[in-house]
């Protein structure tokens, strides 16, 4: 059972982890959103849509958000225990950093079952359903993207509109024409008009009222001797026709796609990939999902030696050189994965040796913190740096206020 020490060490840090989980996330999903609305802007039911695939998205973010937010929240919590003296007095009465880093150790458990959760199933699955829906939303096409005065295409039509109200799908004078290849053409123009969604189908109904209608059999060639083509006119009351073109195949079924499959699935087709996978892909992915989980565990070993200090000395190097370390280590798993899919790279070389690597020296740095209760030799080379650097940031910085004040 979790002690009182356990629950306070947790509430310090539970509060920046939050906050960065929230703000990472509401970050990343705020930019997807803008290239989601461009692709679904105006069409039925468009913002639902957008929620929709938004959703679908959240577990793909989350395993970039929770590693980070589990880092900068043991940075950030510890960080204020050392500020505010607490771990010194802890230090005094008897209790190890390493009795303070248990909750720290407890909480990457438990993100790494949920990071599992995400990598294993939930991120794989969600992003199947993503491209699902991307590909049904690319592949109807429906006249919600008009505007007034502009010429607009949708398959074989070309229409133009003199008044809309997208509130009520209603509009006013409408020229349309439909071009048929060599079967001719058809042009309709009508006074007013309506969009009508049909319940069940994807295409909506265009209701047009008091207009005039243009067919013309066949397109005229450059031939002379070709008879002139026939034109048929005629005028109507009311007429409806459906919108946009349908693409009647459904989309493939899931696991084509190495990032598609579970990691179970994963497992077991490594040697039968799929078919728009490789051997080489099939690696790359299952050894980069299990670096990531894994790395969950590295992450108080690698925080809290970064987030202590002397009460004298600045920490805000100390985290920004922390935050360095793990976005290095990010993106030597990232190109190891790259280099383990184009070129057939070893996995072992490739992800697990940066894993082995990281794990190595947070763990050295843990002990050299929390057992010998002595700063590291890292501490003194940054200590170092950060004196001989400090004095030109200051005048740096005084330089730049002195220019903003002129």
């Amino acid at each position: 059972m979790l002690k009182t020490l356990d629950r306070y060490i947790l509430r310090q840090v539970a509060t920046p982890l939050t906050a960065a989980l929230a703000i990472g996330l509401s970050m990343m999903l705020a930019e997807r959103l803008v290239r989601l609305l461009d692709v679904t802007l105006g069409k039925n039911n468009s913002f639902g849509v957008v929620f929709e695939m938004l959703g679908y998205l959240v577990p793909h973010y989350l395993a970039t958000a929770i590693p980070a937010a589990l880092f900068l929240g043991l940075l950030l919590g510890f960080n204020r225990l050392s500020k505010n003296s607490e771990i010194t007095a802890a230090l005094a009465s008897g209790v190890g950093l390493h009795r303070l880093a248990r909750p720290a150790i407890l909480l990457s458990v438990a993100f790494l079952g949920l990071s599992l959760a995400v990598y294993g199933w939930l991120k794989p699955i969600s992003y199947y359903a993503y491209r699902s829906v991307l590909f049904n939303v690319k592949n109807v096409e429906i006249f919600y993207l008009a505007e007034e005065g502009v010429f607009m295409q949708s398959g074989s039509r070309t229409f133009i509109l003199d008044k809309l109200d997208h509130a009520t799908n209603t509009f006013e004078r409408i020229f349309l024409f439909d071009y048929k290849g060599p079967g001719g053409s058809e042009t309709l123009t009508a006074t007013n008009g309506q969009l009508i969604p049909v319940p069940g189908e994807k295409r909506p109904v265009l209701r047009l009222e008091n207009g005039h209608r243009l067919v013309i059999n066949r397109w005229p060639t450059l031939d002379e001797n070709a008879p002139p083509p026939v034109a048929e006119t005629g005028a109507f009351g009311q007429i409806d026709t459906p919108l946009g073109k349908l693409d009647l195949k459904a989309f493939r079924p899931r696991g084509q796609d190495e990032r598609e499959l579970t990691l179970p699935e994963l497992y077991q087709k490594l040697d039968a990939p799929p078919t728009d996978a490789t051997p080489q892909s099939m690696r790359a992915e299952f050894h980069k999902r299990l670096v990531s989980i894994l790395s969950m565990l590295i992450l108080p070993f690698l925080a809290i030696p970064f987030a202590i200090g002397d009460s004298r000395s600045p920490r805000s190097y100390r985290i920004g050189v922390a935050l360095v370390i793990l976005i290095a280590y990010h993106e030597i798993i990232e190109q190891g994965a790259i280099a383990i899919k184009a070129s057939g790279a070893p996995p072992l070389l490739a992800v697990w040796l940066p894993f082995v690597l990281l794990a190595s020296f947070a763990l050295w740095r843990f002990r050299e913190a929390c057992i010998h209760l002595r700063s590291g030799r890292l501490d003194a080379i940054l200590e170092t740096v950060y004196s001989r650097i400090s004095p030109y940031w200051k005048s740096f910085r005084r330089r730049i206020d002195w220019e903003a004040e002129e």
